[in-house]
C-alpha cells in the first residue's frame, strides 16, 4: 500500500492526537445534555387511547432523565386498546422546562381541540447516540400513528437539550419528505428547539424564514430587532442540515455561552472529543471515574476511530499529497454517523517495496507540518474554552446559559419576550388557526389580545427558574423525593381517555396507532375517566 511506511511515522502524532481528545470527551458529552433528576408524583388512573382526534397535537421531547417512563407513567395506548406506545399525555406526565411552551396553547383554543404528549426514549447517557437515534425513532412512530388514525390533524413539536437533538433530526427528515418519515410536512405547522447542538454558525432563530432572524413565516410577530444571533455553532456539526420543506417553520433558540449550540470555532480537539463522547457510556464513566470497565469502554471506542482513520487514509492513495490532516480524518470517522469505505483492492503480499510505494514518503515533511499548523489553527480557542469552566458556563446553577431561554428577555433592546414566551405566543397562535381550519396566513400579525392569552397560559405554567427541577408525574410507582425545597404544581384538566392497564414499555418504536387523543372535526366520542388526586412536588435543581 502507498501509505503502508507512513502509518508507522505516525504513531506518534496518532498518539499525542488521542489522549488530547479522551481529557475532554466525558466533559463536552456530558455537556451536551442537562441531567434532570425526576421529581416525586403521586398515582393517576389515567391511560390515554385513541378515541378521538385533535385539530392540534403538540409533541414534547424533554432532555437527559426527563423523559416519560413505562412501569412508572401511564403509556399512551393503541387504537387496539392493548398496545403501548412511547408516549405519554401531559395530563400524565410533565417537564418542568418543556410544560411552559408545549401547554401554553390548550388555554386558548377549546376543549378538545388541542392535545399534546411527551415522547418517551432512553433520555441518559449510556450511549447518547443511541439514546437519541431511539428518541427520533419513537416520535416519528407516535407522530405516524396519530396521523393514521386523524389524517387532519396538524403538529407542532417542542425539544429541549438531548430533547432538541431528536427533534432537529426528525424535522430535517420530515422537511426532506423521505421514505422513513412517513409524516406529511404539511401537517407540521411549527417546530421549536431550544439549544439546538446541530446549528450553524451566524444561522439566525429562524431557519429558512423570510427574515430569518426576526420570525418564522406565517408569524408576523417580531423576536427581537435587528439581526443578532449567537456567536459559534453547535458542538455536534455532524447533525447539522437543512429543514427541506419545514424551513420558514423552525424557531432554533441559541443563548451566548450556551455551549451546546454556541461552541466556538476553532475547538476541534473538543470537537472530537465530543464525537469520541457521544459513543461512550457516560453515565458509567460520570458515577465510577476511570475502573477497568469504563477503561475498557473508552479503549473500543478509541480503537475503532482509529482503525476507522488508518483504513480511510489507506483508501486514499494520494493522502500524503493532499491537504487533509490526520486531525481532520478523525474528525470524519469519530462522528457516529461516519459509514467506513470499502476496500476497491484487496492487499496482496509483498517480497519487497516498489519505488511507487516509497514516493509518498517524500511528501512526509510537508505533510508533518501541515499536520502541526493544522493542529495549533483549528484549536486557537480549545484552552480558552477548557479554562473558562465550560460546564458552569453552560450548566451551573443559576448561572448556566443553558437556561437563558425563559428569563432572556431585554425589552429594552428591542427583545420583549423571553424565547419560551415566544414560541408559546407562537405555538398557540398555530392552534387557533388550526382550531378555526385556517391555512397559516404568512402576513397575519397576532392581535393584542392573543398575544396577551398566550403570555397568560404561560404564566398559568409551574413558574420557571434556572435552578428548579423539571416536574415530572408519573402514573404508578412513587420515587423517593431529594432534599430541597417544595412547591406544589398545578394539576393540569384530565382529558377523554380509556382506562388501559400498562404493560412493560420497550424504549424501541411502535408503529400502531397511538393512544393519544388527535383532531377531528367531528365532536369526540363518549369515554369515561377514572383519576385519583394527584399531587407533583418539584425540588430544586442543579440543572
Amino acid at each position: 500500500m502507498p501509505v503502508r511506511g507512513f502509518f508507522s511515522r505516525h504513531r506518534i502524532l496518532a498518539g499525542a492526537v488521542a489522549p488530547a481528545a479522551l481529557g475532554v470527551a466525558a466533559l463536552v458529552a456530558v455537556a451536551v445534555a442537562v441531567d434532570s433528576p425526576q421529581s416525586q408524583t403521586i398515582e393517576t388512573e389515567l391511560t390515554a387511547s385513541v378515541t378521538e382526534c385533535h385539530d392540534t397535537v403538540g409533541i414534547g421531547v424533554a432532555g437527559r432523565g426527563d423523559t416519560p417512563v413505562e412501569g412508572t407513567t401511564k403509556m399512551l395506548v393503541g387504537a387496539d386498546g392493548t398496545t403501548l406506545l412511547p408516549a405519554a399525555l401531559t395530563d400524565d406526565y410533565s417537564s418542568h422546562w418543556v410544560d411552559p411552551v408545549l401547554k401554553a396553547p390548550a388555554g386558548s383554543v377549546k376543549d378538545g381541540s388541542y392535545a399534546s404528549v411527551y415522547i418517551a426514549y432512553p433520555a441518559n447517557m449510556d450511549s447518547y447516540e443511541e439514546a437519541v437515534t431511539t428518541g427520533a425513532d419513537n416520535t416519528r412512530a407516535v407522530m405516524k400513528a396519530i396521523s393514521a388514525a386523524c389524517p387532519n390533524t396538524k403538529f407542532s413539536i417542542v425539544g429541549y437539550s438531548e430533547g432538541a437533538d431528536v427533534v432537529r433530526r426528525v424535522a430535517m427528515d420530515i422537511g426532506s419528505e423521505s421514505s422513513t418519515s412517513g409524516i406529511n410536512p404539511d401537517n407540521v405547522v411549527g417546530v421549536v428547539i431550544f439549544a439546538d447542538a446541530g446549528r450553524l454558525a451566524g444561522e439566525g432563530p429562524f431557519p429558512g424564514a423570510e427574515n430569518p432572524y426576526a420570525n418564522p413565516n406565517g408569524f408576523n410577530q417580531q423576536y427581537q430587532n435587528g439581526k443578532n444571533t449567537a456567536s459559534g455553532s453547535g458542538a455536534l456539526p455532524g447533525t447539522s442540515g437543512d429543514f427541506g420543506a419545514l424551513n420558514g417553520k423552525i424557531a432554533s433558540f441559541c443563548s451566548d455561552g450556551d455551549l451546546t449550540c454556541a461552541a466556538p470555532e476553532n475547538i476541534s480537539l473538543l470537537i472530537l472529543a465530543a464525537n469520541v463522547g457521544r459513543q461512550l457510556n457516560v453515565d458509567q464513566l460520570q458515577a465510577q471515574n476511570l475502573t477497568p470497565a469504563t477503561g475498557m469502554d473508552i479503549a473500543v471506542v478509541m480503537g475503532r476511530v482509529m482503525f476507522d482513520a488508518f483504513n480511510d487514509i489507506s483508501s486514499n492513495p494520494t493522502w500524503m499529497q493532499s491537504d487533509e490532516t490526520f486531525l481532520d480524518v478523525l474528525l470524519k470517522v469519530s462522528d457516529p454517523a461516519y459509514k467506513p469505505s470499502e476496500a476497491t483492492t484487496t492487499p496482496v503480499a509483498k517480497d519487497s517495496v516498489s519505488t511507487e510505494e516509497v514516493s509518498p514518503l517524500a511528501y512526509l515533511p510537508q505533510k508533518l507540518f501541515k499536520e502541526i499548523v493544522g493542529l495549533i489553527a483549528t484549536n486557537q480557542n480549545t484552552i480558552p474554552v477548557v479554562m473558562n469552566d465550560p460546564y458552569g458556563l453552560t450548566l451551573g446553577p443559576d448561572v448556566g446559559h443553558h437556561f437563558d431561554y425563559w428569563r432572556d428577555s431585554d425589552a429594552a433592546n428591542g427583545k420583549p419576550l423571553t424565547s419560551a414566551e415566544y414560541a408559546a405566543a407562537w405555538l398557540t397562535y398555530l392552534a387557533k388557526q388550526a382550531q378555526d381550519g385556517k391555512p397559516v396566513d404568512s402576513s397575519a400579525k397576532p392581535t393584542a389580545e392573543e398575544m396577551a392569552d398566550a403570555i397568560d397560559a404561560l404564566a398559568a405554567s409551574p413558574s420557571v427558574t434556572d435552578s428548579a427541577k423539571p416536574t415530572t408525574t408519573t402514573g404508578e410507582a412513587v420515587q423517593p423525593a431529594p432534599a430541597g425545597s417544595e412547591s406544589a404544581a398545578p394539576a393540569p384538566a384530565a382529558p377523554t381517555t380509556t382506562s388501559v392497564a400498562p404493560a412493560a414499555t420497550p424504549s424501541v418504536t411502535s408503529t400502531v396507532a397511538p393512544s393519544t387523543s388527535v383532531e377531528s372535526s367531528e365532536p369526540p366520542a363518549a369515554t369515561t375517566t377514572t383519576t385519583t388526586s394527584t399531587t407533583t412536588t418539584t425540588q430544586a435543581a442543579a440543572g
